[in-house]
């Protein structure tokens, strides 16, 4: 089987996991998770990042962070892994589903429009007339490493007291180059961003998440609540509610050595991509999706678009027909405002999520698979 997606470990993982081992320094304390943290907050440009258990604990306490309380609506992507949602909920908010992009992004311009025509701005706060709840932050994902286009929408957000929290999970890497955001990483845009270390992603802890932020305070405040809340240490004195979302020193061991070799896995990635756009273009019926030009992107997945006219079979027909080949694909996440948990919830004008999920197969892109592999999966869809 050519799998989705696997970790590459042929750096230094080992030897620091080993040192981890042999000075017995295995839990949340040791100088790797600190080292974690210096080196991912240099990559990115943020001041401080805080390292966490997993990408979801890292948005959970983004979110408390940013202020979003119970009772509150949270501003989401329908199109996206269920995970920013559910941190949402976690804190006792519920969302407001956006629609898709060309780029399977949050639609900017239906999200900036559902401001100005639907929510009124009464005593300092965004309030959505149609259910009369406070929006007090919102979750732009960056969808498959596609650069969200932020920059009217932060601006927007800044004006109505909307807390920006950036889901960069899968875009780690991903940097915009033009407009007012050029030279800024993902995560860094907002009030806070997150990353996941999760085993599919670009680099891997096995697990593990990162907070993002540029304000001390801020920055302070998530070290505490991810670290149980602990005023005095020495007497177990807890003033607040804190959660055990610590990184373990080996994980965080495994990160340093991963981070070390990051600009080899965006240049595979990069490679990966433009052998499967450049063999698909003769294709008729199918495209490798677009990403988006205002920013340099680390491809984290090369997303298929079929059209089922043209090429004569459907997504899920052309899934069923590589797996029996041996080829690993998935479908786009199920969209989240129809999801049984949250079908209830408020959503705005959503068109285009269908259609991105109905024609999209994400394709074997791992920074392991060989040319070998990918000109196989190529002649499966020829």
């Amino acid at each position: 089987m050519i799998p989705l997606t696997v970790p590459s470990l042929q750096g230094n993982e080992w030897q620091y996991v080993k040192e981890c081992l042999d000075t017995e320094w295995v839990s949340s304390a040791g100088k790797y998770v600190d080292l974690f943290e210096e080196k991912i907050s240099e990559y990115t440009g943020a001041k401080y990042a805080i390292a966490c258990v997993n990408g979801t604990a890292a948005l959970q306490i983004a979110l408390k962070l940013a202020g979003v309380q119970p009772g509150d609506e949270v501003i989401a992507p329908t199109v996206t892994f269920i995970a920013p949602v559910n941190a949402a909920r976690y804190n006792g908010a519920g969302s407001v589903f956006m629609d898709a992009d060309n780029y399977y992004n949050i639609n900017v311009d239906k999200t900036i429009n559902f401001i100005h025509e639907n929510t009124k701005f009464r005593n300092g706060y965004t309030i959505n007339k149609s259910t009369n709840k406070r929006i007090s932050a919102i979750i732009p994902v960056h969808v498959f490493g596609n650069a969200a286009n932020l920059g009217e929408l932060t601006r927007i957000c800044g004006e109505r007291n909307i807390a920006m929290v950036e889901d960069a999970a899968e875009s780690l890497g991903t940097l915009y180059i033009s407009g007012d955001l050029a030279g800024k990483h993902t995560g860094t845009v907002g009030d806070l961003g997150c990353l996941s270390f999760n085993g599919n992603k670009i680099m891997t802890t096995g697990g593990g998440g990162m907070i993002l932020t540029n304000d001390s305070k801020l920055a302070e405040k998530a070290k505490y609540l991810t670290t149980q809340a602990k005023d005095d240490e020495l007497r177990y004195v807890h003033d607040n509610i804190g959660y055990n979302f610590r990184l373990t020193n080996i994980q965080a061991a495994m990160g340093v050595a991963q981070l070390e070799q990051l600009s080899k896995f965006l240049k595979k990635k990069k490679d990966i991509y433009k052998n499967y756009k450049d063999a698909i273009t003769e294709i008729a019926g199918l495209k490798i999706a677009d990403v988006p030009e205002y920013a340099e992107n680390n491809h984290w997945m090369v997303l298929l678009q079929i059209d089922k006219e043209v090429y004569g079979k459907d997504r899920d027909a052309l899934m069923i027909e590589l797996r029996n080949n041996g080829i690993q694909t998935r479908p786009v996440w199920q969209l989240n405002h129809l999801q049984k948990p949250y079908k209830d919830s408020y959503s705005y004008k959503i068109e285009q999520a269908p259609k991105l999920l109905e024609q999209s197969l994400c394709l074997p892109c791992g920074v392991a698979i060989t040319k070998n592999q990918i000109e196989k999966v190529i002649s499966h869809l020829c």
